[in-house]
């Protein structure tokens, strides 16, 4: 029996996904852990493997690759060699145009679909003798391009036509640059031998001929800059913020980093890294602040899942640091460095921006003091962290004592149906005492 396979749910708040590239290709045989296609969801370029055995066969009307397709949508099927593909008309009989045609035709040829692919070597092929190989037909099996169809078509070449290289654009990225009017001829002659992909192509767009009013510009939202202001409009609409703010001596805590620095042990801990140490020994006293609203209930978290704000080029990620409340600084340390260096690089998979149960933003390497952090719902808190500054504290008032200290601003965002106000600055004042005093939750 056919098994179909359809677009997964890579994630909790995962309706679409984009059918970003077909890996395995109609008519090839399928084994229990091979790639089959990759999948643009969200914020992350996620692989889809195989859980089953048999021929992979892709139907005539199966969604291009580029296009997006609801979750659980149908892609194509595993089947076995003596079955049909369940409920699709055959196409009509009529041979398709040689690759001697198609080499002559105007360059307005369509996208590939899913079932029109070329293999390893003719791509190869393509690259040397200066074939795009994107428009011509394949006279391989279900219309596969291999190696003949390019030397064809290298050879029936007009001798006026100009060689052009072929343009290494992933699919995403082509479909992306129609969306935003983005000339991708223009776009490769500026990285010469780089793979053009979606963000190089959402980094064109940002700066558009102006139109309209003068000194305007204008440019077509991204889809990760869509998800993030639907999240954040939803979080102020759906949560009853509000915001404490306090004053703390981080001047302890600095010399703690500094004795760790100075140290020379690898990974050094960051100050994120600290802060999501002792928020989770905060939260082991204050376990409301580690919970969350689903419908009528209040689910509190026993595990400790830190997410950790990081800036990217395609846009606000929130990977997730799991049960830090069990892990040593140095651990914490290592998995950060992993998880922040996969956001920036866009590998991080939707499994590892999942799952927190409380968040950490901080814009103190911006020179910001204080700030409101909004939600990073289903939480009901996040902490801000400001940046250290120097100042001249009075110490003791009586006998007008005065100090240089480090001090620091925290901004703590709750969710007021889910917490209240005292609690909530109980949990605050705790993080202040244990950014005073580190040896509160260092000696464990």
């Amino acid at each position: 029996m056919p098994i179909e396979i359809v677009m997964p749910k890579l994630g909790w708040t995962m309706e679409e996904g984009v059918l970003a590239e077909w890996i395995k290709h109609d008519g090839d045989q399928v084994e229990p852990g091979d790639i089959l296609f990759t999948v643009e969801s969200d914020k992350a370029l996620q692989e889809v493997e195989a859980f089953d055995s048999g021929i992979l066969r892709i139907p005539p009307n199966s969604p291009p690759v580029g296009s997006t397709v609801p979750v659980g949508g149908l892609l194509a099927y595993l089947m076995q060699s003596d079955e049909k593909i369940p409920s699709v008309q055959p196409a009509p009989q009529s041979p398709p145009p040689t690759a001697i045609q198609q080499s002559h035709r105007a360059p307005q040829s369509s996208p590939l679909t899913a079932s029109q692919s070329a293999s390893p070597r003719a791509k190869r092929i393509a690259l040397e003798l200066n074939v795009d190989w994107t428009t011509v037909v394949g006279s391989g099996r279900t219309r596969r391009i291999v190696e003949r169809d390019i030397r064809a078509a290298a050879s029936t070449a007009l001798p006026s036509a100009v060689p052009q290289r072929s343009l290494d654009v992933s699919p995403v990225a082509r479909r992306a640059a129609e969306e935003l009017g983005v000339d991708l001829d223009t776009l490769a002659a500026q990285f010469p031998g780089k793979r053009i992909t979606r963000e190089d192509v959402e980094r064109a767009s940002i700066s558009p001929a102006p139109r309209g009013n003068e000194g305007e510009t204008r440019q077509t939202i991204s889809r990760v800059r869509r998800l993030i202001a639907d999240r954040m409009s939803h979080s102020a609409q759906t949560a009853a913020p509000v915001t404490l703010t306090t004053e703390v001596d981080a001047t302890e805590l600095v010399s703690v980093r500094n004795h760790l620095k100075s140290a020379g042990k690898q990974p050094i801990p960051s100050y994120n890294d600290l802060f999501a140490k002792l928020v989770a020994a905060a939260l082991a006293d204050h376990p409301a602040l580690n919970s969350r609203l689903e419908g009528d209930e209040i689910v509190q978290s026993s595990a400790v899942h830190i997410g950790l704000a990081v800036d990217t080029e395609r846009g606000l990620l929130v990977p997730v640091i799991r049960d830090v409340q069990a892990k040593s600084l140095r651990q914490i340390a290592g998995e950060s460095a992993t998880l922040i260096a996969a956001s920036r690089s866009g590998t991080i998979t939707p499994a590892a921006i999942n799952g927190s149960t409380f968040s950490l933003t901080n814009l103190g390497m911006y020179d910001i003091d204080a700030f409101t952090p909004i939600l990073n719902l289903p939480e009901c808190a996040i902490l801000g962290i400001g940046r250290i500054v120097p100042k001249q504290i009075v110490i003791d008032a009586d006998e007008g004592k005065v100090a240089i200290r480090q001090m620091l601003f925290l901004s703590l965002t709750f969710d007021h149906r889910v917490v209240d106000g005292a609690p909530a600055a109980r949990f605050l004042q705790q993080i202040k005492r244990f950014v005073e005093q580190p040896y509160l939750w260092l000696v464990g």
